[in-house]
């Protein structure tokens, strides 16, 4: 009876640990492979893609999210802006065969391939590549975000406002971070 029962914990135990692993947020170690032309990860964003410059956005791509993938999600952000991060950039419903951004896309709420653009913290949609005060270079974090869906979400929207939406649909997240000083 003993050892009957010491099976039934053991086997329970390993159907919650599985059940976690599946249901609890663990699927998320999937990590997209993001990079770019541009920029080596790390490496200094060069000033062709800053407000000193040409103000485009540079060239992106990414590793290929799991198979249930619907959409791509993109949000730029200065964490080191003195008011706190800085939205610079987020763009949305990318097709799921999609994974790269060429250089310079247009400054429009919605893309011919259906993507999305919110509203940066300058006030307008698209890009507004990096513009830091004088002083020490700033980080900026280029996550990119595997989607199990396409958002109900309009052209302008928020980073918050995105990230709200977002939430319980991330299947994979990448990240490739540049830095940038004036």
């Amino acid at each position: 009876m003993a050892m009957e029962r010491k099976l039934l914990i053991a086997v329970s135990a390993f159907i919650l640990l599985a059940m976690f692993a599946r249901f609890g947020g663990m699927a998320q170690a999937v990590k997209l492979d993001v990079s770019s032309t541009a920029f080596e990860d790390g490496g200094r964003i060069p000033v062709k893609y800053t407000c000193s410059g040409e103000d485009v956005s540079p060239d992106l791509q990414w590793s290929r999210g799991p198979p249930a993938t619907e959409s791509y999600a993109l949000v730029v952000d200065d964490p080191d802006a003195p008011g706190g991060p800085f939205t610079h950039w987020t763009i949305f419903n990318i097709p799921a065969n999609v994974t790269r951004l060429t250089e310079g896309v247009a400054a429009s709420g919605r893309l011919d391939d259906g993507s999305t653009q919110g509203k940066n913290h300058f006030g307008r949609i698209g890009y507004g590549g990096p513009c830091p005060p004088a002083g020490k270079p700033h980080h900026y974090h280029i996550n990119v975000y595997a989607l199990d869906t396409r958002l109900r979400l309009g052209p302008g929207v928020s980073k918050d406002d995105l990230l709200k939406a977002m939430n319980g649909h991330i299947l994979a997240q990448g990240e490739l971070i540049g830095i940038y000083g004036r």
